[in-house]
């Protein structure tokens, strides 16, 4: 119930970039289909970040420390031209048009994602916290 939780909330974030960032785009003849096929684009995006982030985080330990992290906004924005491309190949209409809208566009969904994040609460962490005030 979790996963499917994070993946809406990553679909609703990446349909928040589709509004905002100028370059990311979502095409379908309803809002039926682009709403599914947002929350495709959401299954890949989590299956990238999920694959490909921490392997780039162990190999480029070093960029992460130079640039006290900032090198992760890089990082997000290439992961999320990267699902744009594997969308494209699996003939989903999702669009990142360069570097730039992905940039923005990931900056955009961590924002948003995290935003709602704090306002649905994991049941996991709410129940664990509930077993804590009560010790």
């Amino acid at each position: 119930m979790r996963i499917l939780l994070k993946v809406g909330i990553t679909a609703v974030a990446l349909w928040v970039a589709t509004v905002l960032i100028n370059g990311i785009s979502v095409e379908g003849d309803t809002a039926g289909r682009r709403a599914l096929t947002l929350v495709a684009v959401a299954v890949i995006f989590g299956l990238v970040n999920a694959v490909i982030k921490p392997v780039i985080k162990v190999f480029g330990c070093a960029f992460y420390v130079l640039t006290l992290g900032l090198i992760g906004l890089v990082v997000n924005a290439l992961l999320l031209w990267l699902t744009s491309e594997l969308a494209e190949e699996l003939d989903l209409p999702f669009h990142v048009t360069g570097f730039w809208p992905a940039f923005w566009g990931a900056i955009v969904v961590g924002v948003v994602g995290w935003a709602l994040h704090v306002l649905v609460p994991d049941k996991d962490k709410r129940d664990r916290k509930d077993r804590d005030d009560r010790d």
